[in-house]
């Protein structure tokens, strides 16, 4: 792993991280130094993530966290501050995917529809919110946003998923305009179809074969090749970069 020394001692929140992207982003962070907030609605997974981190010799803090709720959201982030002193960095990781049933849009349930964009718009903006006055007072603050490389293909057939990963995009190029002058970045990332420990029924041995296909780097994406890009935009090195959408995808989006 490159040198991110500029993140020791950091306090890095990571929502969704009790499996998946959001558990390799916070062994990531504990790895070279940070502490790693899970914050996670799955209480036992996220203890399970955490004890992976102090066997490691890491800093981890589980918290039990519904980014859809603005309560749970202001109680694990006062958590936080009581017990670390600080938010350095918020990775706006949790989200509704790998359970959704692909279909036409038209047949998209109204609920499912609600809670989709509950979770994965509203979620990112509610835990923004949240560590605002944190970051403000220390005068830095990182941002990093969680979106979807299917946004650049268009995928049909989850149209609310790929609906509510394209609002990040705006949220993150407007959120930064607001924020820069507070010494706050905002970026979003764009993974192409990364396989994690999560099953996904929906993704058919033959249809993962199309996908690395698209790619123009010929392998399955794992959550390795996405810990590097959020570990520096973490750190000191992106100072500068705000506003951005960054394909990580192999280049499955390239013209």
């Amino acid at each position: 792993m490159s040198d991110f020394s500029s993140l020791a001692g950091h306090v890095a929140i990571v929502t969704g991280a009790g499996q998946g992207l959001g558990r390799a982003f916070a062994k990531a962070f504990a790895k070279v130094g940070a502490t790693a907030v899970i914050a996670e609605r799955n209480k036992i997974t996220a203890a399970a993530v955490a004890a992976e981190v102090l066997q490691a010799g890491g800093k981890a803090l589980a918290i039990e966290t519904d980014v859809a709720d603005p309560a749970s959201v202001e109680r694990m982030v006062q958590m936080v501050e009581d017990q670390c002193g600080r938010i350095d960095t918020l990775v706006n990781n949790a989200g509704i995917f790998s359970t959704l049933e692909m279909r036409p849009f038209e047949q998209i349930p109204l609920a499912e529809w609600d809670r989709v964009l509950r979770v994965n718009v509203t979620g990112p903006f509610l835990c923004a919110r949240a560590v605002l006055p944190a970051m403000r007072r220390a005068g830095r603050g990182r941002i990093i946003n969680i979106g979807s490389g299917a946004v650049s293909l268009g995928r049909p057939n989850y149209l609310h998923y790929i609906t509510s990963k394209s609002a990040l995009v705006g949220m993150s190029r407007s959120m930064a305009r607001e924020l820069g002058a507070d010494g706050i970045t905002v970026n979003t990332i764009l993974p192409g179809a990364t396989f994690t420990e999560i099953e996904r029924k929906t993704v058919t041995p033959e249809q993962k074969l199309k996908i690395i296909a698209m790619q123009c780097i010929p392998r399955a994406e794992t959550p390795d090749d996405l810990v590097g890009s959020v570990l520096f935009l973490a750190s000191d090195a992106a100072a500068f970069i705000t506003g951005q959408a960054i394909n990580l995808d192999g280049g499955a989006a390239h013209p």
